[in-house]
């Protein structure tokens, strides 16, 4: 895992604290840690539940004749290939969100412990191997619209993002802000989590707490550094840091956006943020 701007803002965060506010914030990142260290386990039960099987196998291949049985095992070989599908895509998002949650906890861990957080390397996947091919599930075009595939999505999701959001679109920004924070809780590992985290980003923003605020936008930033959302995420980092007294991590964010993301309607924005802060 190198290095990159988005960990320097996030250490430039801890590092403006004043020393009191600082230690409380160790304690409570360790116990945030903890916290996504039992989620993490929790969700690599539940794969090895998935790996067992739950008695005799219920599949119909009876007919009158050996068209109604071919019929019939046609149909269990296309029901059993899309929930094998289904089955790969949720250990494939599983691989995805356990890895970015296992860096981001060994970078806050070596930044807490004082240590060199250039020397760390790359993020072993979670469960070995590679990451599938494309990495991260693809995020909707714009917050609140659904994914392509809805059954991906569990009972309620959808349904909670939506009203999350329309709490935020109606300027309620503190019902909003609590309505993110449950659905994160609610729905670990969402491919909606990089939207959700922006949107309460943008809550918070409302509410006037930047620091948090800008710590939504890292956090949708790098959980999906490719999505659709990327790019809005981290010009709000990095304006949020300049708002932050925090110039030279702002510039050098928002020289991200262009850089990354060129093309984008951001990268104007990020250039006249830049210009405003007289980055060099």
């Amino acid at each position: 895992m190198q290095l990159r701007p988005f960990a320097i803002a996030a250490l430039a965060l801890t590092l403006a604290m004043p020393p009191l506010m600082a230690r409380a914030q160790d304690e409570q990142t360790l116990a945030d840690i903890r916290q996504e260290l039992t989620v993490l386990h929790v969700e690599i039960q539940r794969l090895k539940r998935e790996m067992s099987t739950t008695g005799s196998p219920q599949t119909n291949v009876a007919g009158d004749s050996v068209l109604d049985r071919v019929s019939a095992i046609e149909a269990e070989l296309q029901r059993l290939t899309a929930q094998t599908e289904q089955l790969s895509y949720r250990v494939d998002r599983v691989v995805q969100d356990g890895t970015n949650r296992i860096g981001d906890l060994e970078f806050r861990l070596v930044e807490l412990e004082g240590g060199d957080i250039s020397q760390l390397g790359e993020t072993t996947t979670l469960g070995g191997g590679e990451l599938p091919e494309g990495g991260a599930p693809a995020l909707p075009a714009t917050p609140g619209t659904a994914v392509d595939t809805t059954s991906e999505l569990a009972v309620g999701e959808q349904a909670d993002f939506d009203a999350a959001k329309a709490a935020l679109d109606s300027g309620a920004y503190q019902e909003a802000a609590e309505k993110f924070a449950a659905f994160t809780q609610a729905y670990p590992g969402s491919p909606l989590a990089a939207a959700v985290e922006y949107n309460r980003g943008k809550a918070l923003d409302g509410l006037g707490d930047t620091r948090e605020a800008a710590r939504a936008y890292l956090a949708s930033f790098s959980g999906n550094a490719t999505g659709e959302t990327a790019p809005k995420a981290l010009f709000e980092l990095g304006a949020a840091l300049g708002r932050l007294g925090q110039t030279s991590q702002a510039c050098v964010t928002l020289a991200e956006v262009g850089s990354r993301f060129p093309g984008v309607a951001e990268t104007a924005a990020a250039e006249a943020e830049r210009a405003k802060l007289a980055c060099n």
